[in-house]
């Protein structure tokens, strides 16, 4: 029997975990398997289940007594987020609520992390594009894949596929597998991403980068030749017209009539003819796996439906990297992607590759993996590259992505004007030289992360250019003594080393935690001091409330230009309300953003395609800081935009010395260092609470949400937030937000599942999550109030699932926002979603209170001390190095002196 550590009390006995209420028909639409499970005995065949992990008895907490079972299925991801977070969708069939069975995603390596299954998987390295899709032996010409039959296609591929795997043994040279000259090309898809908004300039003509790496290699095309369709067992019975015929065939192969309306939205007017054509196209529907489009195959099909089916192998490879995107990976190993091909029981992995880049479905890259002691960057053109490679696969719309950021961030720094007047003796970033020269350098000088050293601006001297000097119309440009004296100003010295870096370069990365987020606010006054256009964008709406609480504390000078006279509060933005032009300054005649300076804040949680969309948005010359906290999980969406700009050093980059205080900060501050101290916290700011299970753990989170933390810090139950590690699970925010609602707002559910005063969790678009509270329903759907803004969710976005109750969220969802109090909960079969990155997002969401429910053991300090974040696979990094490596033969380098 424990003792509340808030009040003293003693609390009743533990109850059992509160039931979860009957599930509806999209109770399993956050269940998405990992690539690599083990579905794949027979056609069709059902994933075999695993027991819960049970927790070992130690020092802080308790687990695995008798009432904790199941898994936290949700856990699955390889950034440690839930699966949940991803898109929701409907189930397709399968039993509601279906969890990620533990084996299946041991299979890949890690829970749920695609690609994993590769013994020698590293994070990516140099990558480069091929000019062919496929290579053969060095002594014999190309071979073709012909349109005679499936035979010659097969023996095309086998030779294609021994190619590749003679590069990985080291067998022949890398360079001898782009030797090719390209296929015909194959016409490529030109919608934009998605969620991009009217506007948006993604056809507008821009000045190509004066030092942009040329492209390795063209995108593999093919001929155009269509596959021959498999034998049918009779003739197709007709089709009704519109989604009557995507309901009719969707019934006639056993799958629900209710995907219907998201199958012809996903496949198009013609999307019951695709799925008679192709049965396994079912799998482009989110939601549905791959055990479930082998029985809508066989029962279309029959007796022609078979594992080898040519149809339901290019469909398996498209479907296993988009759930490796769903994971946080751009692109995956060659022999990882075999190897979860053949699990499920495709008999030819090398062939299905194979066709899949011969038909431009998937691209193929290769990739230089670190040696020690040799440099990550390309040899010279007459040295011979012998480094160890990778193969590389990923699809077209994420490889463009990463191409556009990377080339998107050149063109920043190509065309950044720095002021006329900047002192010679004044450093620009940092260069391989500039590394070498900083060794000499006093070791006070460089900043943290290593950068060189940063003099402080001076004004010109007397001799030299007036300060302020009038250049006409256009923009506003300051002086170099205009930046000095705002920089003088700013209310710390690593606001001010922030001030002074973006005064002379057009790209900048700033780290800091919580408290450092004052330095981009103090920037962005001192620009608008200058009669700069300046905007901080942050992730979420409180991000923007909190940025423009800093911006409130700062006051402009009375002779501040027009453009800081206003509101100073209204440049605090969010990333999604920029670029959909409903806040911030919209955009020019061009279509860009109509702005000088664009401060990125909670920039780790910026994903590869809203990255390339916001960089695209931004006129030549901008200047761009992207600033974050690197200890906190990265974004819901594939990529590492964030860690990959830091690690490749491509920009300047300036690391904040302003610590966060207390005893929140300070367990924060070591958590991020790989340490888990026990902190002095008199004013029980920081609390254990040790469980034994499951139902114990759900019940005190209950009592402390409800009675303890607002009777000892008066801080209401609407103001403290509950984070956990995934959806389901015996402990998962299902079970919690349950159980939170029958004690804070017990209700029938008659809209929806959800009544007037629920909280609630509301995902408009994939990755963004918003916080609210339902206050009524109509015919047309919930009306929420979110931090004060009316939000009307239509009916059909909550049939669909895109709201949830939001008493207790993942650690995802709660990324980029704060509360007063939080109630972080570690049950027993939390331990696999477990990583460092998890742990120090969700202990860092709570202001004033922070109370931590364990049962996960020594599961906390293992993850905190060796698992820092599950890796993902990129391209970025090596894409951002291939842009110096082009600059260093320049006339004009991406690096000015």
């Amino acid at each position: 029997m424990s003792t509340d550590p808030l009040t003293g009390d003693t609390p009743p006995e533990p109850e059992a975990a509160a039931a979860v209420p009957a599930p509806d028909a999209h109770a399993g639409e956050d269940t998405v398997e990992a690539p690599g499970a083990d579905d794949a005995g027979a056609v069709g065949g059902e994933p075999s289940g695993a027991s819960a992990t049970a927790a070992q008895p130690g020092e802080t907490g308790r687990a695995g007594a008798a009432g904790e079972s199941g898994t936290a299925d949700e856990s699955s991801t390889a950034d440690g987020r839930s699966a949940g977070d991803a898109p929701a969708s409907a189930d397709a069939g399968g039993p509601a609520g279906e969890s990620i069975p533990a084996d299946e995603a041991a299979s890949a390596g890690e829970a749920g992390e695609p690609g994993a299954t590769a013994p020698d998987a590293r994070p990516a390295g140099d990558t480069a594009k091929t000019a062919g899709t496929g290579d053969a032996p060095a002594d014999t010409s190309p071979v073709r894949p012909k349109a005679s039959g499936p035979s010659a296609a097969t023996a095309t591929a086998a030779q294609l596929a021994e190619a590749v795997r003679a590069v990985e043994r080291g067998e022949r040279s890398a360079a001898s597998f782009f030797a090719e000259a390209p296929r015909a090309a194959r016409p490529a898809a030109t919608k934009p991403p998605a969620g991009k908004p009217e506007g948006t300039p993604a056809e507008r003509t821009r000045p190509a980068p004066e030092a942009a790496a040329p492209h390795p290699a063209a995108r593999p095309t093919a001929p155009a030749t269509p596959r021959p369709p498999a034998p049918r067992s009779a003739p197709p019975a007709p089709t009704a017209p519109g989604i009557e015929g995507v309901r009719q065939i969707l019934t006639a192969g056993g799958a629900p009539a209710a995907l219907a309306e998201k199958t012809a939205e996903v496949l198009g007017e013609r999307a019951a003819e695709t799925l008679r054509a192709d049965p396994w196209q079912l799998l482009t529907v989110p939601g549905v796996r791959p055990d479930q489009a082998d029985g809508f195959a066989r029962a279309l099909l029959g007796s022609a439906c078979g594992p080898d089916d040519e149809r339901r192998a290019q469909a398996l490879v498209l479907w296993l990297l988009e759930q490796a995107a769903v994971a946080g990976h751009s692109a995956l190993e060659a022999s990882a992607l075999r190897a979860a091909l053949a699990q499920r029981a495709v008999p030819d992995p090398d062939a299905a590759l194979q066709t899949a880049i011969a038909e431009g479905a998937v691209l193929v890259f290769q990739d230089a993996l670190d040696t020690p002691g040799q440099s990550r960057l390309a040899p010279a053109e007459d040295e011979e590259d012998d480094r160890p490679v990778r193969i590389l696969l990923g699809l077209d719309r994420f490889a463009m992505a990463e191409e556009s950021v990377a080339d998107g961030l050149a063109r920043l720094l190509n065309t950044f004007e720095p002021p006329a007047d900047v002192p010679s003796d004044v450093r620009g970033p940092a260069t391989e030289t500039d590394e070498a020269e900083g060794e000499d350098q006093d070791p006070e000088s460089p900043s943290e992360n290593g950068a060189p050293a940063r003099g402080p601006l001076k004004a010109p001297d007397e001799a030299g250019e007036e300060p302020g000097e009038e250049t006409g119309p256009g923009p506003a440009r300051p002086s170099v003594a205009d930046w000095a004296r705002v920089a003088t100003a700013a209310p710390s010295p690593s606001a001010a080393e922030l001030i002074q870096a973006a005064a002379l370069n057009g790209l900048v990365a700033h780290t800091g935690a919580e408290a450092a987020r004052a330095e981009p606010a103090a920037l962005i006054a001192a620009a608008r001091s200058l009669g700069l256009r300046a905007y901080g964008a942050t992730h979420t709406e409180n991000g923007r409330d909190r940025l423009a609480a800093h911006l409130a504390d700062l006051s402009v000078p009375p002779a501040a230009p027009e453009a800081a006279a206003g509101d100073l509060t209204a440049a605090a933005v969010t990333v999604s309300g920029l670029l959909s032009g409903q806040e911030g300054p919209g955009r020019d005649t061009d279509g860009a953003l109509a702005l000088d300076l664009l401060v990125v804040l909670d920039a780790p949680q910026l994903d590869l395609e809203t990255g390339a969309m916001l960089i695209e948005s931004l006129t030549d010359g901008t200047r761009l800081i992207l600033s974050g906290d690197p200890g906190v999980l990265w974004s819901t969406g594939p990529g590492r935009l964030f860690a990959d700009l830091l690690a490749a050093r491509f920009c300047d980059q300036v690391a904040s010395r302003t610590p966060d205080f207390g005893p929140i900060g300070e367990l924060v501050s070591g958590i991020g260092i790989g340490e888990l101290n026990q902190v002095e916290a008199p004013g029980k700011e920081v609390v254990i609470v040790p469980v034994r299970d499951a139902g114990e753990a759900v019940h005190r989170t209950v009592q402390l949400v409800a009675e303890s933390v607002p009777r000892a810090f008066g801080i209401p139950a609407d103001q403290a937030q509950v984070i956990t590690v995934g959806h389901g699970g015996a402990a998962g925010t299902r079970v919690l937000n349950a159980a939170l609602k029958e004690r804070l707002n017990p209700g029938p559910g008659r809209f929806g599942g959800f009544d007037p005063g629920d909280r609630v969790a509301y995902t408009p678009t994939p990755g963004r999550t918003l916080p609210g509270t339902v206050t009524g329903a109509d015919a047309t759907g919930l009306h929420l109030d979110c931090a004060g803004t009316a939000v009307a969710v239509p009916r059909e976005e909550v049939e669909a699932g895109a709201l949830r109750h939001g008493w207790a969220l993942t650690a995802h969802q709660a990324a980029g926002r704060r509360w007063p109090a939080a109630v972080v909960v570690l049950p027993g079969d939390a331990a696999a979603g477990l990583t460092r990155s998890w742990v120090y997002t969700a202990f860092s969401r709570g202001e004033r209170h922070l109370s931590i429910i364990q049962g996960a053991d020594q599961a906390l300090p293992h993850a905190v001390t060796d698992i820092p974040a599950k890796e993902r696979t990129t391209r970025l990094r090596t894409l951002l190095q291939l842009q110096l490596t082009a600059s260093e033969t320049s006339p004009t380098p991406i690096h000015p002196k």
